[in-house]
């Protein structure tokens, strides 16, 4: 099957957001840094940050980002756009090797590799985004039993990790707070593609905001992105950048394909083999973000005498290693 010419304008915009979102990643935690240094962390509940330019400037960045994804959603499918997500981690980590001295180990040059080609083959093989007429449409997927179901599930595994889990282990379990914003970021993802894709058709002459359904979707995604938004700041001021960026790339991705599966049935005009050459590419990036993930560690090792910082942060994540 070949590429369409949304897919393509999709794919553009993805690896733009990419290059943006990655670069975000490092000047947010340069601000968070220099912030943490003069104020309360925010690891520990504290908003000094707030006061801090790099901080800004790190939030301007993934500002634009974001709105680069925003606008590949609404030209091509989900299963396309999220896994290329793993070419931020890729910016994130040779960045982070650079400036902020998260020395990227030789294998974790293996682990970007991977992730390029296993983004390549999801990109060749995606599938084509199904039509969509109008936001009703979109409404009726997802009202749908299944993503209902999905969406209530979400919902109350956030609510048990922020009040139940986030006062006692969010401090020392990474997963607390990732997997707050990763199980909300499947349900932003779902309103950003609504959302996008009313804005498109908009554009184009058929007026989407006389609908109700579209303020929904809207809020929605203000809500989510206010809660992620929150969450990641924590996750990145008490643990290692690079560590946190592919952890929570792949349960982020995971479930947004998982979401995007149930709501917008993306595989259904795909043969098996188009879906496994997709599914290979999409464990070929994990493969390569867990290499990441591993193989920072060793390179912490090798540098943590010469790093108070490094050792502060290298013992917080081997004594409560995901």
């Amino acid at each position: 099957m070949g590429i369409s010419s949304d897919n393509v304008h999709g794919f553009v915009l993805a690896l733009s957001s990419s290059i943006f979102i990655g670069s975000s990643f490092i000047i947010k935690k340069k601000g968070l840094k220099k912030a943490g240094n003069s104020g309360t962390r925010a690891g520990s509940g504290g908003h000094s940050y707030l006061y801090e330019p790099w901080w800004w400037a790190g939030m301007i960045t993934m500002i634009v980002g974001e709105i680069a994804n925003f606008a590949a959603y609404a030209f091509a499918p989900a299963i396309l756009v999220t896994p290329l997500g793993a070419l931020s981690i890729i910016f994130s980590a040779v960045l982070a090797h650079f400036i902020l001295q998260e020395k990227l180990h030789i294998f974790g040059v293996l682990g970007c590799a991977l992730c390029v080609v296993g983004s390549v083959s999801i990109v060749l093989h995606a599938p084509h985004e199904r039509p969509i007429h109008s936001v009703q449409q979109l409404w009726h997927l997802a009202t749908q039993p299944g993503f209902l179901v999905y969406a209530g599930v979400v919902l109350i595994v956030v609510g048990v990790l922020i009040f139940r889990f986030v006062p006692s282990h969010g401090q020392t379990h990474m997963l607390v707070y990732i997997g707050i914003c990763s199980a909300m970021g499947s349900l932003t993802v779902m309103s950003v593609k609504a959302l996008g894709i009313a804005l498109k058709l908009t554009f184009t002459g058929s007026n989407q905001f006389i609908y109700y359904q579209t303020w929904i979707f809207t809020v929605v995604v203000i809500f989510c992105c206010l809660l992620q938004i929150n969450y990641l700041n924590k996750a990145l001021d008490t643990f290692n950048t690079a560590v946190v960026s592919p952890v929570y790339y792949v349960m982020f991705t995971t479930l947004t394909i998982l979401a995007s599966m149930i709501m917008f049935k993306d595989w259904d005009s795909q043969s098996a083999s188009q879906i496994m050459t997709e599914l290979c590419g999409f464990v070929t990036i994990l493969s390569g973000t867990f290499l990441l993930h591993k193989t920072k560690d060793m390179g912490d090792n090798q540098n943590q005498d010469n790093s108070p910082i490094l050792m502060n942060e290298n013992t917080n994540r081997n004594s409560n290693s995901v």
